[in-house]
């Protein structure tokens, strides 16, 4: 796995053809277990070095079109499974618990739940307050630029754009860390403020 902007974050990459552009998974370590998002299946390398950094407590799912490869690592692992509330009536895989928005869900992890993208209540995250990971709704095609959806793949595009304002009026943001895409690792708060910008010409 991938050293990012802080010493307890790694992530893992797969080049997507289609999209020309790279999936993320990343890791969390916490003395109190380490926790994973939208992981993505791990080669052997990886998946040694994953098991070198402590025991792995919980996978986080941001949305249903992010399950990737969490039902097989839950099973190697003994992790939890926690999935988006909104989607808990269809959701393709067992959850331990169905999260929704929430301020310390666990210690130094705060939720946002998301309307307007291409699932019900997609889930963004903030570690430690100033890194902000995303799923799909928020993404990077380019360096150092941010983007969303398609427009064509969005529930509704009001509500996806007043969910990124929401983002966008996080304080202390610093780092963006996209599922698809390009992840930024400073004057994060100033890209969202121009994302908001790009998206309500």
């Amino acid at each position: 796995m991938k050293a990012i902007h802080k010493s307890n974050l790694y992530c893992w990459s797969q080049f997507n053809e289609d999209r020309n552009i790279d999936f993320h998974s990343y890791l969390w370590i916490r003395e109190k277990g380490n926790i994973v998002f939208d992981p993505l299946p791990l080669t052997n390398h990886d998946k040694n070095h994953l098991n070198s950094l402590g025991k792995l407590s919980h996978i986080i799912i941001s949305n249903s079109d992010h399950i990737r490869d969490a039902k097989e690592l839950a099973a190697e692992t003994g992790a939890e499974i926690w999935g988006p509330e909104a989607e808990k009536d269809d959701f393709p895989i067992k959850c331990s618990k169905w999260i929704g928005e929430s301020k310390s869900l666990i210690d130094g992890l705060d939720v946002y739940c998301l309307t307007g993208s291409k699932t019900n209540g997609e889930l963004a995250f903030v570690v430690e307050g100033e890194t902000l990971i995303t799923g799909d709704l928020i993404r990077s095609h380019s360096g150092g630029k941010l983007c969303i959806l398609p427009k064509g793949k969005l529930q509704n595009l009001d509500e996806a754009i007043n969910s990124v304002k929401k983002l966008a009026g996080i304080e202390g943001i610093k780092a963006i860390l996209p599922g698809d895409g390009w992840p930024v690792f400073r004057d994060g708060k100033i890209l969202m403020s121009e994302l908001v910008a790009s998206i309500t010409k």
